[in-house]
């Protein structure tokens, strides 16, 4: 458990109370020091004088206010006035410390003024020494309260840009939630949808490539649903008792996906150049995500056409290219906005350093094009996207 912080009104009312004991011990040793000995009129300013400290976190004006007119009666009195002056430099300090500039400069100048008053009352031989004082005292404590001030603002606009960094890091993994959403449902449901308008088609006619459609729609849509259950599971409180969620997809697992697409009507195939290694997992799943993607839109919009996918693994580097001989884009035609889909790759390349460029090949047909970095030190903010379909 954590220990609980003392809240300041109590803090505040111990400190008046010690400087109420404080100043009266003092104030006995009056007589030694060629003052008159306190009475009971004395202990009474010397109270008025300190006790409304407790209160300075509240009403640090009119803490001041009453602390300096008590001194002021005190050492009009004939008093030894240091007996009195805890009480009205801490309220001084105090004002500084949570007030503007202006006013605690005039709360120094009357705390000068009580200094030179009570030197000219006690017939002070030095009053250029008792002047000096009263500025370097009034000096200090306005300066440090003006730092404790700029400290508390410091503190404060730390807190709320900590806050807006922690606002901005759940936004971002809303986001990245959002595009797992849009990457799953989109990839998994236009094969489920080929599937049943090809099932749908052939029932009558072939049964048996009827029931391979059936088959292929409900592995893809068990595969859509655990995969939505993995990211659903993101969103709930950690459980130490839960079962082990499935990985995520990497390259490795792209096979699968080559195989999904095919059975949705789209041929695809691969091509691997350099040495095949364990990369970063972000990375993994970035170039992975892409290529669902691209191969996603090609599935939808490519018509009757034949997909590539090329991995390059360089020294630093690895490149992705997915392409198709489909129908190619009329550049004139083209979005200049572009989807969801480009936005996710969009922004799944910036977050790991990326480049990609996405639009219709001039040989017909339509390009993909993913560049990361594969090492944090080659990494580099930068994307040139074109347009989606």
């Amino acid at each position: 458990m954590r220990p609980r912080t003392p809240r300041p009104l109590v803090v505040d009312t111990l400190i008046a109370t010690a400087m109420v004991v404080v100043a009266v011990l003092l104030g006995r040793e009056s007589r030694s020091q060629g003052w008159p000995e306190l009475d009971a009129r004395a202990y009474v300013l010397v109270a008025l004088s300190h006790l409304p400290v407790a209160l300075r976190g509240r009403h640090p004006l009119a803490v001041f206010a009453v602390a300096e007119a008590a001194a002021v009666a005190y050492v009009t009195l004939g008093y030894w006035p240091v007996v009195c002056t805890f009480g009205v430099m801490l309220a001084l300090y105090t004002v500084a410390s949570v007030r503007s500039l202006r006013a605690a400069l005039v709360c120094a100048g009357c705390l000068a003024a009580l200094w030179v008053y009570a030197g000219v009352v006690s017939h002070s031989p030095s009053m250029a020494s008792v002047c000096g004082q009263a500025l370097l005292y009034c000096s200090v404590l306005v300066w440090f309260g003006h730092l404790a001030r700029r400290s508390a603002e410091l503190t404060r606009r730390l807190r709320a840009e900590q806050a807006e960094r922690a606002r901005r890091a759940v936004a971002e993994e809303r986001g990245r939630i959002a595009r797992e959403l849009h990457d799953v449902v989109a990839h998994h449901m236009s094969v489920v949808s080929v599937q049943a308008g090809l099932a749908r088609f052939v029932f009558d006619s072939d049964p048996g490539k009827a029931r391979g459609a059936l088959g292929t729609i409900a592995d893809t849509s068990g595969e859509a649903l655990e995969e939505l259950r993995r990211m659903l599971q993101v969103l709930r409180e950690a459980d130490p008792d839960a079962p082990e969620r499935a990985p995520m997809p990497t390259l490795a697992r792209l096979g699968e996906l080559l195989d999904r697409v095919r059975a949705g009507g789209l041929p695809v195939e691969l091509a691997v150049e350099g040495t095949t290694r364990p990369l970063p997992p972000g990375v993994e799943l970035c170039a992975y995500r892409v290529v669902q993607e691209a191969l996603t839109n090609a599935l939808k919009h490519a018509g009757p056409a034949r997909a590539r996918v090329e991995l390059r693994y360089g020294a630093h580097e690895l490149t992705v290219r997915v392409t198709d001989d489909g129908e190619g884009a009329d550049p004139a035609r083209v979005p200049t906005g572009g989807g969801h889909g480009l936005i996710g790759m969009r922004e799944r390349a910036k977050l790991y350093g990326g480049t990609i460029t996405v639009g219709p090949r001039s040989e017909g047909g339509y390009e993909v094009r993913l560049t990361l970095p594969t090492s944090a030190a080659e990494r580099s903010r930068g994307d040139t996207p074109r347009a989606e379909r």
